[in-house]
């Protein structure tokens, strides 16, 4: 037994031999998919987090396909997370972008400078919903 084996034979620290497999793009590729989906909500949660799971997914994929790495199920499911919550993501950003450009927004707002009381405000807040139910 070596030193830098430990009492079962296997590996304990220490650097990375030449040969051996590693699996740090498919782990990062599911946490960075699993945190992107928590966070689906935001640009940077939804659209840069589920790019990189993409990107780091497919990277982990072709490492497990040359033999390099030992997850590629788990790098598949990372970029299938990270695509999904990119496409969620992208969708949410364009209805939002969409939305706070719109006419109805637009006079929301304006409604909402002039209102003089939680009463009126809460008038703008339901002509709004209205007025984009009516679209």
């Amino acid at each position: 037994m070596t030193s830098m084996q430990g009492h079962h034979g296997g590996r304990q620290g220490g650097p990375v031999g030449p040969g051996e497999r590693r699996n740090g793009f498919g782990i990062t590729a599911l946490v960075l998919g699993l945190v992107g989906a928590v966070l689906f909500w935001t640009v940077v949660g939804g659209i840069v987090l589920g790019l990189l799971a993409l990107v780091f997914g497919v990277i982990g994929y072709r490492r497990a396909k040359r033999g390099l790495a030992t997850n590629g199920t788990m790098s598949v499911i990372g970029a299938v997370i990270g695509a999904l919550v990119l496409v969620v993501s992208s969708v949410l950003l364009a209805v939002g972008a969409a939305l706070f450009n719109s006419d109805e927004f637009k006079n929301y707002t304006d409604c909402v400078e002039h209102a003089g009381t939680e009463a009126d405000r809460r008038q703008c807040a339901e002509d709004f919903d209205r007025n984009v139910d009516n679209r």
